[in-house]
Formats: C-alpha cells, structure tokens, sequence
C-alpha cells in the first residue's frame, strides 16, 4: 500500500516536472504542506517559479485556484470579497460577491508587499477556515490552503509578515537558483518553439482529503515524537543561539510533517531522517536569532542546524 503512495507521488512530481524544470525539494515541500493540510509561504527572488509550481500544481490535482497580486494598495475586501447593491423587479437588496479567497488554492503571490491590514485578511481564512464580512461568516470549502510567495526581506518595499501570522504557515520553503545544467533547460524550453506540455491530472480532491486522513494516522515512535519536541523545546532554552523561540505549535507541524514524508517516502513509519530534513522549513519562520548568533555570522538555518546536532 505505501508503494501504492510512492508511486503517485512520483507521479505528480512527474507531471509538475513537465513544466518545472528542477526545484525537487521545494515540489515536495509544497506537497507536503497539502498532506498536512497546511499553508506554506515560499521565499526566493523573482523569477524562480515560484507561481508557476503552484498553478501547475493544482491542475495536477485538480484544485480552483486563485491568485492574488499583493500590492500596498490592495484592500482586505479585495481578498475577502464585498458585498454589492443588487436589484431585482425594482427591489434593491445586499448580495455577497465572494473574493478570489473562495478557492481550494489560494496563491498570495508576494504577500509581504501588502500592507499589514491586507496581510491580516488571509490570518481567519488560513486559521478558522473561514471569512467573516461584515457580521456574517462564510465557511470555506475543503481543502483550502494558502501558498504565499515573498521576495527576500532585504528588498525594497516590503512589510515583513508579523510573527503571528508567519507562525500561522506550517512550513517556509526556500528557493534557490538552479543549477548551470537546469537553467540551460529552462532557457531551451522557454524560448524555443517548442510547445509547453500541459500537465495530466493525476488526482482528485477526494483523494486528497483521504491522503491528509492517512497523514494523521502515519505512525510515529514515541522516542522519535520526544525528540521532535526537544528540538523544539532547544529553540526556546538556547538564548545564545534564539532570542525567541518556537511555540507548540511547532511541535505539532514538525511530527505532522515529519509524516507527511514518510508518507511520500512509501514508508510504514517516521524516521529520525525526516524529523532532521523537516526541522528546517517548518522552524526557520518561527524563531529569531540572538544578537550572538548574528554577530557570529549565523544564518537561521545554520543556527537550527546546530541544535539539530
């Protein structure tokens, strides 16, 4: 049954491969974050697909998918929708005209471009699963997820995200460049006649639902659990790495993670392998550096990495 699992997912990694050229961890990161029925915010430049993988990503599973361009003018009812004056046989009533949030994939395309009151928009629709508009709550259908994309902090323009709200993205997937021989790749299939292939689907939502179910139920043993929890606990002791730590909530998206790739792997059970490779995208947007660790010229990652040893 988990070769089954294996097998499907090389299949949608296959077909997402059609049209992305490289970029194999941040593909399966991004998988993941759907198994685990959670949000993830991809950071990288411009220009390295990240909105592409994510488009072509939800025709593979056949998702509705929305973009939503952040800008410093957009208004949160841009995102949530409004409700509109509607007449009919002269009578004039209110009608809810939804937003682009109402989708099963929802691409926040640089949110850190929005103004922090546009960026808190998304912060009920990814928590509660729900939009609130005026006095009514709207229910979002399932799955729902938001994948943000932000440009790195250092670049002009941007607002970085609150803590509360970074924490609220289970993991942060980062984007390199990719190598000489894949952007030569990319540049053939980019600028050459050739036509681009339209990726297959090879899922339903259905399925999908039933994959997060089988997600959960991933065992894990329980020296391995604890030794997730103390991870996490370490970024919240070790005041000379972290001047904040990660909050429980950490804890849970690790195993769940940690999961979920067993899960992709074909795998019966967790390892302490996939507890080490999820440890940096689900904790490197929760925590912050020490004054120490900067000084010494550590990066979050390095820092996490330490504790992991």
């Amino acid at each position: 049954m988990t070769t089954h699992h294996k097998e499907m997912f090389d299949h949608v990694t296959k077909e997402l491969h059609k049209v992305v050229i490289g970029q194999n961890e941040m593909i399966e990161e991004v998988i993941i974050a759907l198994l685990c029925n959670g949000n993830a915010l991809l950071e990288g430049y411009p220009g390295l697909a990240k909105t592409l993988t994510i488009n072509t990503l939800s025709k593979v599973i056949d998702l509705k998918f929305s973009r939503i361009q952040n800008t410093p003018d957009l208004m949160p009812s841009d995102i949530t929708g409004t409700y509109i004056i509607n007449e009919e046989r002269g009578k004039r009533s209110f009608k809810f005209q939804p937003g682009p949030i109402f989708a099963n994939i929802v691409l926040a395309d640089e949110i850190n471009r929005a103004t922090p009151k546009s960026q808190s928009a998304f912060l009920e629709a990814m928590q509660e699963k729900q939009v609130t508009v005026g006095t009514s709550t709207f229910k979002l259908e399932d799955p729902f997820f938001v994948l943000a994309t932000q440009n790195p902090i250092e670049q002009e323009g941007t607002y970085p995200l609150p803590e509360a709200q970074a924490d609220r993205f289970l993991l942060k997937i980062k984007m390199g460049y990719p190598n000489e021989d894949e952007e030569i790749q990319i540049v053939k299939q980019y600028t050459e006649k050739e036509t681009v292939v339209e990726p297959k689907k090879v899922m339903d939502k259905a399925r999908l639902l039933k994959l997060q179910e089988l997600t959960k139920n991933m065992p894990i043993a329980d020296d391995l659990r604890k030794a997730a929890v103390k991870i996490v606990i370490a970024t919240r002791k070790n005041k000379e790495l972290f001047m904040f730590g990660a909050s429980p909530r950490a804890s849970m998206a690790l195993i769940l993670a940690s999961k979920a790739r067993a899960l992709i792997k074909g795998r019966t059970h967790v390892s302490g392998e996939d507890i080490k490779t999820m440890a940096l995208p689900v904790l490197r947007h929760r925590v912050v550096l020490s004054f120490e660790a900067e000084r010494q010229g550590l990066d979050v990652d390095a820092a996490i990495s330490k504790i992991i040893k």
